[in-house]
Protein backbone atom coordinates (compact mmCIF):
# COMPACT_ATOMS: atom_id res chain seq x y z
CA UNK A 1 0.00 0.00 0.00
CA UNK A 2 1.38 3.54 -0.43
CA UNK A 3 2.10 4.99 3.19
CA UNK A 4 1.19 8.83 2.53
CA UNK A 5 1.84 9.61 5.81
CA UNK A 6 5.52 8.32 5.33
CA UNK A 7 5.62 11.48 2.62
CA UNK A 8 7.43 14.59 3.86
CA UNK A 9 5.28 16.68 1.12
CA UNK A 10 1.85 15.80 -0.41
CA UNK A 11 1.50 13.20 -2.78
CA UNK A 12 0.25 13.99 -6.14
CA UNK A 13 -2.04 11.49 -8.09
CA UNK A 14 -3.55 11.72 -11.26
CA UNK A 15 -7.24 10.30 -12.12
CA UNK A 16 -8.62 10.54 -15.55
CA UNK A 17 -12.38 10.70 -16.20
CA UNK A 18 -12.62 8.40 -19.77
CA UNK A 19 -16.04 9.45 -21.76
CA UNK A 20 -16.71 7.47 -24.72
CA UNK A 21 -19.71 6.93 -26.96
CA UNK A 22 -20.96 4.47 -28.34
CA UNK A 23 -24.51 2.51 -29.48
CA UNK A 24 -26.10 6.10 -29.25
CA UNK A 25 -24.98 6.77 -25.66
CA UNK A 26 -22.43 8.76 -23.77
CA UNK A 27 -20.11 6.65 -21.37
CA UNK A 28 -17.70 6.51 -18.72
CA UNK A 29 -14.91 4.05 -17.82
CA UNK A 30 -14.87 3.14 -14.05
CA UNK A 31 -12.81 0.48 -12.23
CA UNK A 32 -14.11 -1.68 -9.28
CA UNK A 33 -11.38 -0.77 -6.47
CA UNK A 34 -9.99 -4.41 -5.35
CA UNK A 35 -7.63 -3.13 -2.86
CA UNK A 36 -8.41 -0.76 0.98
CA UNK A 37 -10.10 2.06 1.34
CA UNK A 38 -12.87 1.48 -0.70
CA UNK A 39 -12.60 -2.26 -1.22
CA UNK A 40 -15.14 -3.08 -4.01
CA UNK A 41 -16.49 0.61 -4.87
CA UNK A 42 -16.53 1.72 -8.00
CA UNK A 43 -13.93 4.63 -9.06
CA UNK A 44 -12.19 6.92 -11.46
CA UNK A 45 -9.36 5.41 -12.86
CA UNK A 46 -6.39 7.05 -11.58
CA UNK A 47 -2.84 6.71 -9.41
CA UNK A 48 0.50 8.33 -8.08
CA UNK A 49 2.86 10.14 -9.92
CA UNK A 50 6.72 8.11 -10.32
CA UNK A 51 9.80 9.24 -10.62
CA UNK A 52 10.40 12.21 -12.90
CA UNK A 53 6.84 11.62 -14.72
CA UNK A 54 4.67 14.31 -16.17
CA UNK A 55 0.93 14.40 -15.01
CA UNK A 56 0.27 13.06 -18.45
CA UNK A 57 2.82 10.52 -18.55
CA UNK A 58 1.25 9.27 -15.54
CA UNK A 59 -2.22 9.35 -16.72
CA UNK A 60 -0.93 7.50 -19.47
CA UNK A 61 0.69 5.04 -18.03
CA UNK A 62 -2.39 4.69 -15.02
CA UNK A 63 -4.79 4.10 -18.01
CA UNK A 64 -2.98 1.62 -19.71
CA UNK A 65 -2.70 -0.06 -16.84
CA UNK A 66 -6.32 -0.25 -15.25
CA UNK A 67 -8.33 -0.21 -17.98
CA UNK A 68 -6.14 -1.07 -21.16
CA UNK A 69 -6.93 2.18 -22.82
CA UNK A 70 -4.08 3.89 -24.93
CA UNK A 71 -4.25 6.57 -27.56
CA UNK A 72 -6.58 9.06 -26.45
CA UNK A 73 -6.93 12.30 -25.74
CA UNK A 74 -6.64 13.84 -22.70
CA UNK A 75 -7.43 17.96 -21.34
CA UNK A 76 -6.67 18.92 -17.57
CA UNK A 77 -9.41 20.38 -16.04
CA UNK A 78 -9.00 20.59 -11.92
CA UNK A 79 -7.04 20.38 -8.95
CA UNK A 80 -8.66 18.59 -6.16
CA UNK A 81 -6.57 19.30 -2.45
CA UNK A 82 -9.79 19.07 0.04
CA UNK A 83 -8.27 18.64 3.48
CA UNK A 84 -9.89 14.67 4.15
CA UNK A 85 -10.28 13.28 0.75
CA UNK A 86 -8.16 10.25 0.92
CA UNK A 87 -8.43 8.41 4.64
CA UNK A 88 -4.85 7.66 4.15
CA UNK A 89 -3.92 11.26 4.64
CA UNK A 90 -2.83 14.24 2.44
CA UNK A 91 -3.26 13.79 -1.15
CA UNK A 92 -3.04 16.49 -4.11
CA UNK A 93 -4.98 14.92 -7.22
CA UNK A 94 -5.34 16.78 -11.06
CA UNK A 95 -7.94 15.46 -12.64
CA UNK A 96 -8.26 15.11 -16.29
CA UNK A 97 -10.76 13.90 -18.67
CA UNK A 98 -10.20 11.49 -21.40
CA UNK A 99 -12.25 11.14 -24.93
CA UNK A 100 -12.31 7.86 -26.86
CA UNK A 101 -14.66 6.34 -29.55
CA UNK A 102 -15.81 3.42 -26.95
CA UNK A 103 -16.68 1.25 -30.36
CA UNK A 104 -12.75 1.04 -30.45
CA UNK A 105 -11.98 -0.26 -26.80
CA UNK A 106 -12.84 -3.19 -25.11
CA UNK A 107 -11.78 -2.12 -21.07
CA UNK A 108 -9.11 -4.46 -19.52
CA UNK A 109 -8.87 -4.51 -15.26
CA UNK A 110 -5.82 -4.34 -13.86
CA UNK A 111 -3.64 -6.22 -10.74
CA UNK A 112 -5.38 -3.12 -8.49
CA UNK A 113 -8.37 -3.08 -10.48
CA UNK A 114 -11.38 -6.35 -10.07
CA UNK A 115 -13.15 -5.05 -12.88
CA UNK A 116 -13.37 -2.09 -15.83
CA UNK A 117 -16.42 -1.30 -17.02
CA UNK A 118 -18.44 1.23 -18.98
CA UNK A 119 -21.17 2.64 -17.44
CA UNK A 120 -24.03 5.16 -19.29
CA UNK A 121 -22.46 8.80 -17.96
CA UNK A 122 -25.54 9.44 -16.08
CA UNK A 123 -26.64 6.14 -14.21
CA UNK A 124 -23.16 5.30 -12.60
CA UNK A 125 -22.77 4.13 -8.89
CA UNK A 126 -21.64 5.75 -5.55
CA UNK A 127 -17.93 6.39 -6.53
CA UNK A 128 -15.20 6.01 -4.08
CA UNK A 129 -13.01 9.08 -2.73
CA UNK A 130 -14.29 12.21 -3.68
CA UNK A 131 -14.64 11.12 -7.29
CA UNK A 132 -18.73 12.01 -7.46
CA UNK A 133 -17.29 15.63 -7.27
CA UNK A 134 -14.66 14.89 -9.97
CA UNK A 135 -16.80 13.47 -12.42
CA UNK A 136 -19.35 16.26 -12.13
CA UNK A 137 -16.14 19.26 -12.24
CA UNK A 138 -15.37 16.62 -15.57
CA UNK A 139 -18.55 17.15 -17.21
CA UNK A 140 -18.79 20.58 -16.93
CA UNK A 141 -15.18 21.27 -18.09
CA UNK A 142 -16.44 18.80 -21.23
CA UNK A 143 -19.31 21.45 -21.54
CA UNK A 144 -17.37 23.96 -21.82
CA UNK A 145 -14.45 22.55 -23.67
CA UNK A 146 -17.20 21.87 -26.34
CA UNK A 147 -18.70 25.17 -26.78
CA UNK A 148 -15.17 26.64 -27.95
CA UNK A 149 -13.42 23.40 -29.49
CA UNK A 150 -14.39 20.11 -31.76
CA UNK A 151 -13.67 18.08 -29.67
CA UNK A 152 -16.91 16.00 -29.94
CA UNK A 153 -15.58 13.97 -32.72
CA UNK A 154 -12.71 12.38 -30.54
CA UNK A 155 -15.73 11.02 -29.89
CA UNK A 156 -17.28 9.17 -32.70
CA UNK A 157 -16.12 7.27 -35.16
CA UNK A 158 -14.70 8.15 -38.28
CA UNK A 159 -17.63 8.57 -40.08
CA UNK A 160 -21.23 9.30 -38.66
CA UNK A 161 -24.35 10.71 -39.06
CA UNK A 162 -25.72 14.00 -38.61
CA UNK A 163 -28.16 12.54 -35.82
CA UNK A 164 -25.48 10.85 -34.25
CA UNK A 165 -23.69 14.22 -33.80
CA UNK A 166 -26.48 15.99 -32.66
CA UNK A 167 -27.08 13.13 -30.36
CA UNK A 168 -24.12 13.48 -28.87
CA UNK A 169 -24.38 17.22 -27.54
CA UNK A 170 -28.27 16.14 -26.26
CA UNK A 171 -26.53 13.88 -24.34
CA UNK A 172 -23.40 15.82 -23.10
CA UNK A 173 -25.49 19.24 -22.25
CA UNK A 174 -28.86 17.44 -20.98
CA UNK A 175 -30.81 19.21 -23.70
CA UNK A 176 -32.85 18.53 -26.74
CA UNK A 177 -31.97 20.78 -29.92
CA UNK A 178 -34.25 21.29 -33.06
CA UNK A 179 -33.70 19.51 -35.50
CA UNK A 180 -34.13 21.96 -38.31
CA UNK A 181 -32.10 24.70 -36.59
CA UNK A 182 -29.06 22.22 -35.41
CA UNK A 183 -28.90 21.04 -39.17
CA UNK A 184 -28.91 25.06 -40.25
CA UNK A 185 -25.91 25.73 -38.10
CA UNK A 186 -24.14 22.54 -39.30
CA UNK A 187 -24.13 23.33 -42.71
CA UNK A 188 -22.27 26.48 -42.34
CA UNK A 189 -19.35 24.54 -41.09
CA UNK A 190 -17.75 23.78 -43.82
CA UNK A 191 -14.61 21.26 -41.72
CA UNK A 192 -18.09 18.53 -41.76
CA UNK A 193 -17.97 17.30 -44.94
CA UNK A 194 -20.00 14.47 -46.49
CA UNK A 195 -17.76 11.05 -47.18
CA UNK A 196 -20.44 9.34 -49.97
CA UNK A 197 -21.48 6.72 -47.77
CA UNK A 198 -24.29 5.92 -46.29
CA UNK A 199 -25.80 3.83 -43.65
CA UNK A 200 -26.21 0.37 -44.29
CA UNK A 201 -28.49 -2.20 -42.41
CA UNK A 202 -31.56 -1.56 -40.55
CA UNK A 203 -34.94 -0.70 -40.67
CA UNK A 204 -33.99 3.17 -40.93
CA UNK A 205 -33.55 4.98 -44.58
CA UNK A 206 -29.96 5.04 -45.39
CA UNK A 207 -28.40 8.48 -44.09
CA UNK A 208 -25.76 10.53 -45.24
CA UNK A 209 -22.10 9.79 -43.34
CA UNK A 210 -20.17 12.56 -42.89
CA UNK A 211 -16.71 13.46 -41.69
CA UNK A 212 -14.44 15.99 -39.66
CA UNK A 213 -11.70 17.55 -41.49
CA UNK A 214 -9.28 19.27 -38.99
CA UNK A 215 -7.31 21.55 -42.18
CA UNK A 216 -10.86 22.87 -42.75
CA UNK A 217 -11.62 23.55 -39.32
CA UNK A 218 -8.38 25.27 -38.86
CA UNK A 219 -9.64 27.99 -41.94
CA UNK A 220 -12.88 28.37 -40.33
CA UNK A 221 -11.51 29.34 -37.59
CA UNK A 222 -9.16 31.82 -39.03
CA UNK A 223 -11.89 33.09 -41.40
CA UNK A 224 -14.62 33.69 -38.68
CA UNK A 225 -12.29 35.20 -35.68
CA UNK A 226 -9.23 37.17 -37.58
Amino acid sequence: MYELEDRAHYPISVDSVIFGYTEGELKVALIERKKSPFVGMWAIPGGFMEGNETVEETARRELKEETGIEDVYLEQFHVFNKPGRDPRGPTITIGLFALINSDKCRLVASEDAAKAKWWPAYKIPPLAFDHDQIYAKAIEALRSALRTRPLAFELLPKEFTLTNLQDLFEQIFGIKLDKRNFRKKIAKMDFLRTSGNKTKGGRQRPALLYYYDPERYSQFVANNLF
